[in-house]
């Protein structure tokens, strides 16, 4: 590589010190936590047996159910140019960048490289990865008045939980809002951007920046209202049938991802109706407040606030042991998985790319 060159995505996947420092987090909050609630007589309170692997085996399953929706939704947004198998390659991958990425960044741009190199032109990379992030937060955006409806607000918050945003002081519940304001706020931008005005959309982005203390980002307006422009055009025409497939895989993923810590807490005690229904909202409120994690994944912040926002609902001094079990079904096997996968799909996508620019080769030698 020549010097001066910034490193290519797959350096970055590669990059030692990205795995290690999630990892290394995640573990000492949770030895932490475990530490701090361990009692000698406290795995004596549950009672271990067929129910307990049962409830575990769901939450599992739950797991699995989650990435296959994430590997249907990746073929329907491709039209099913990507293959079953190669799709499992993508999602596990994408996983990956977004679990060594600070939550506030996420895995998006390499997310994007990922898919292109699946053989997919780069505008519909663009367009999948943008419909995907705007499809994950409409499913927010709809589900938590839904759920609020049932459970209200009043047991909705952990009272004790502070933060300093803005250099003010804001609760759980101020947090929430704000959090789910800027949401809908950037979700509908969104809406407009891709399927009303992208033209104008881009225009504005560009003037914006004429501004002096925004000239830096320049070029960064052009390309994104370049990237708006580009999602727009694909995605024009797209039959119902599309989206809802789309939107259902949505749904289905992401509700089984948040099911998972329904089925670890059953696994060492038990929850109403009601009380699963907390737990849901519960987590849809964290979710916000992780998003703003600093650290790769929300490692360290996700096992803290586990037990803030969910203590409540779990057998005394099981909740660290529960954190630790959510984290290590739902956030560190992407970390292993995804390592495992890389090498291979490396070997593959840059095998498939020489073998096609051979046959254009051969084919341009045989026309002559």
């Amino acid at each position: 590589m020549a010097k001066g060159k910034s490193k290519s995505p797959v350096r970055q996947l590669l990059s030692p010190q990205r795995i290690f420092i999630p990892v290394v987090i995640g573990l000492a909050v949770a030895v932490w936590l475990l530490w701090d609630e361990f009692s000698a007589d406290m795995f004596s309170q549950v009672t271990w047996g067929w129910s307990t692997a049962f409830w575990l085996f769901c939450a599992l399953l739950m797991v699995a159910t989650r990435d296959l929706g994430y590997m249907y939704r990746i073929r329907v947004l491709t039209d099913n140019e990507i293959k079953w198998r190669n799709s499992f390659d993508v999602i596990m991958l994408w996983e990956f960048a977004s679990a060594i990425s600070p939550s506030v960044v996420g895995g998006s741009a390499i997310a994007l490289f990922i898919v292109n190199r699946e053989g997919i032109s780069l505008g519909r990379s663009t367009a999948v990865v943008m419909v995907t992030a705007f499809l994950d937060e409409l499913f927010y955006i709809i589900m938590v008045p839904l759920v609020l409806l049932v459970v209200g607000t009043s047991d909705l918050f952990p009272p004790n939980l502070q933060k300093i945003m803005f250099g003010m002081s804001l609760g759980a519940k101020q947090i929430f809002y704000v959090g789910y304001g800027f949401i809908v706020i950037l979700t509908t931008l969104i809406l407009t951007a891709i399927f009303f005005a992208p033209q104008a959309t881009k225009k504005v982005l560009v003037k914006v920046t004429f501004l002096n203390f925004l000239k830096f980002w320049r070029a960064e307006a052009i390309q994104t209202g370049n990237d708006i422009i580009t999602t727009s055009r694909e995605l024009r025409g797209k039959p119902w049938t599309f989206w809802g497939k789309a939107f259902g895989a949505t749904l289905f993923s992401w509700t089984a991802r948040f099911w998972v810590v329904n089925f670890l807490i059953l696994a060492f005690g038990t929850l109403a109706f009601n009380e699963h229904m907390m737990v849901y909202a519960r987590q849809l409120v964290m979710w916000v407040i992780m998003l703003i994690s600093p650290t790769p994944g929300g490692t360290g912040v996700a096992e803290y606030m586990f037990g803030e926002f969910l203590g409540l609902y779990i057998v005394d001094g099981f909740s660290g042991v529960i954190a630790l079990l959510w984290r290590l079904f739902t956030y560190y096997p992407y970390l292993f998985v995804g390592i495992m996968v890389l090498p291979g799909w490396i070997r593959r996508v840059y095998l498939k790319r020489r073998l096609i620019t051979f046959k254009k080769a051969y084919s341009k030698k045989k026309a002559h």
